[in-house]
C-alpha cells in the first residue's frame, strides 16, 4: 500500500510540475518575452559602470546611482548567465567588482563623504564617488534591503569554489552581518524608514503591507543584529483587507508594493498568521491586486485616453509634468515622478501608465500581463526601444509638443528590474529557487511566522 501511494504521489507531483512548465512555456512560444527579457537585461549590463558596479537611477539622463537599482542589477546577472547572454565568469567579475566596491566605501555619521552608516546605505549615491548624493538624501532601510536582496541572491547563486565566487560569498556575508538592524528598530514593533546625519532617525515607520516586506524578513533573519519576532505582526496588523472590483485582498494602490519583495521571495503556499486567517497567501494577494488594475482601466472612471483591457498598470513611475491643464474641456492634474495606484482606499491616476506594472506582475497573472505588454509595444509609438520599454506614457497629456500624448525618454532601474526578474520567475522560478537556498532568507521567514509549502518541505529535508 505504501508503495502504491508513493507511485501515485510521484506521478501527481510530476504531472503538476509538467503542467506548470507547459503553462508558462506557452507565453514564450512567440519570442516576445525572450526579446523583452534580453533587452531589459542589456539595460543593466551596458548602462552600469563596469569599474564600480554602480547602477544609474535612470538612463540616458544620468543623475545618481540608486541603491535599490544596484540590488536589481546584481540579480539580473545570474539570469543573464542562465539565458546565455553572458558567461558565468563575466557575471562573477561584475558582481565581485560591485560588492567589493560597495563594501569598501566609507561609512560613518558625517554629513557628506560617506556611502552609509552602520551597514546601511543612502538611497542615492554619487555616480563618481559612491557617496551620499546630497544633504537631502536619507539613509534608507528599504533601499538597503533591496540592495541586500540582490547581494544575497548572488551569495547563493555563485556557489562554486572559484576564487571570484568564494570572494562574492564572503563579501555578501560581511555586508549583511555588519548591518545594525536594531539601531533603526527605534519604535517597536516597527522599523524606521531611515536616518539623517543632522536630523536623526526618520519620524516615519514601515507599517502595513507594502514594498518593505523584505526589509522585515532580512532584519528578522540577521545572525548579528536581529529584531524581535513580534515585529512582523506589528508590521502586518494595520494591513487593510478590503474588497475592490470583486476581489478581496490587502489594499495597496501602486503595483510595485505587490511586486518588489515578491521578485526575490516565492510566497506561494507559505503563510503567516495574517494570511492563515484570510485563507490565501501573499502571491494570491498580488494576483488579485493585478486583476483589479486591469478592471479599473476597463471601467476607466476618470475617462482618460487610451485605457482598455490591455492598456493598464499603475505604479510609481515618471510622468509628463507637474501642472494642471484643461484637455477636452476637463481640468486634469498631472505629475512628474509619483506613486500612481488604484485601490479601494486610495487612487492616484493622472493617465500615466508604466509597463513595469504589468511586467512586474507577469508571474502573478500572465494571462492578462503578457497581452498588456504586447499591446503597449504595438500601440504606443516610441515606447518600445533599445532596452525594452521606456518607463511610462500618458495618452491624456496633449500639448503642442505632445499632440499624441507623452512618452518618457528615460528608463528607470527600479522599474526595469522587476520586469526581467519576474519574467524569469514565470519561466524557470530561478530567482525564487536560488533564494530558497539562502539561510538568512529562510530564517527570516520562519521568525516572521511563515509556515507551510516549500518552507516546510525545506525544514523536513534539514
Amino acid at each position: 500500500m505504501k508503495k502504491v501511494f508513493c507511485v501515485i504521489f510521484f506521478f501527481s507531483f510530476s504531472q503538476a510540475a509538467f503542467s506548470q512548465k507547459n503553462a508558462s512555456a506557452k507565453y514564450f512560444s512567440d519570442g516576445f518575452l525572450d526579446t523583452l527579457q534580453h533587452r531589459t537585461f542589456n539595460y543593466f549590463w551596458e548602462c552600469v559602470d563596469p569599474q564600480t558596479g554602480l547602477t544609474p537611477d535612470r538612463y540616458p539622463t544620468l543623475t545618481f546611482s540608486s541603491t535599490a537599482a544596484i540590488g536589481f542589477a546584481l540579480t539580473t546577472y545570474g539570469i543573464g548567465v542562465e539565458r546565455k547572454y553572458i558567461s558565468r565568469e563575466a557575471a562573477a567579475d561584475r558582481v565581485l567588482t560591485t560588492v567589493r566596491y560597495l563594501y569598501n566605501l566609507p561609512q560613518g555619521d558625517a554629513m557628506m563623504g560617506t556611502s552609509g552608516y552602520r551597514g546601511f546605505y543612502y538611497h542615492f549615491l554619487d555616480l563618481k564617488t559612491g557617496t551620499r548624493f546630497n544633504k537631502d538624501i536619507e539613509l534608507s532601510t528599504v533601499d538597503t534591503a533591496w540592495l541586500l536582496a540582490g547581494i544575497l541572491f548572488c551569495q547563493s547563486y555563485f556557489n562554486n569554489e572559484k576564487e571570484s565566487e568564494q570572494a562574492i560569498r564572503a563579501y555578501a556575508d560581511s555586508m549583511y552581518r555588519r548591518i545594525d538592524w536594531q539601531w533603526l528598530y527605534a519604535r517597536p514593533p516597527l522599523m524606521s524608514m531611515g536616518w539623517y546625519p543632522d536630523k536623526g532617525i526618520h519620524r516615519s515607520d514601515w507599517k502595513g503591507y507594502d514594498e518593505s516586506m523584505i526589509l522585515y524578513i532580512l532584519a528578522l533573519g540577521s545572525p548579528t543584529s536581529p529584531i524581535p519576532s513580534e515585529a512582523w505582526n506589528g508590521f502586518t496588523r494595520t494591513s487593510p483587507w478590503m474588497k475592490y472590483y470583486g476581489q478581496e485582498f490587502i489594499s495597496f494602490g501602486p503595483l510595485f508594493g505587490h511586486q518588489f519583495s515578491h521578485s526575490w521571495i516565492d510566497f506561494r503556499g507559505i503563510k503567516d498568521s495574517f494570511m492563515r486567517e484570510k485563507g490565501i497567501d501573499y502571491f494570491e494577494n498580488s494576483r488579485r491586486a493585478t486583476l483589479t488594475h486591469q478592471a479599473y482601466a476597463k471601467e476607466n472612471p476618470k475617462k482618460l485616453n487610451g485605457y482598455s483591457e490591455n492598456i493598464w498598470g499603475f505604479t510609481a513611475c515618471d510622468g509628463p509634468a507637474d501642472e494642471t491643464r484643461t484637455i477636452d474641456g476637463m481640468r486634469r492634474q498631472f505629475f512628474t515622478y509619483a506613486a500612481r495606484g488604484v485601490s479601494a482606499d486610495w487612487v492616484n491616476d493622472d493617465g500615466t501608465i508604466a509597463p513595469t506594472a504589468a511586467g512586474g506582475s507577469v508571474a502573478f497573472a500572465p494571462e492578462i500581463c503578457v497581452p498588456a505588454l504586447k499591446a503597449m509595444r504595438n500601440q504606443i509609438p516610441g515606447l518600445w526601444t533599445k532596452y525594452g520599454f521606456l518607463d511610462a506614457f500618458n495618452q491624456s497629456y496633449i500639448t503642442d509638443q505632445t499632440p499624441n500624448g507623452w512618452v518618457d525618454h528615460d528608463y528607470l532601474g527600479i522599474d526595469q528590474g522587476p520586469i526581467i526578474i519576474m519574467i524569469e520567475n514565470l519561466r524557470s522560478e530561478l530567482v525564487w529557487n536560488v533564494m530558497k537556498k539562502n539561510p538568512y532568507i529562510t530564517n527570516g521567514l520562519k521568525r516572521a511566522g511563515f509556515t507551510g509549502g516549500w518552507l516546510e518541505k525545506k525544514s523536513q529535508k534539514q
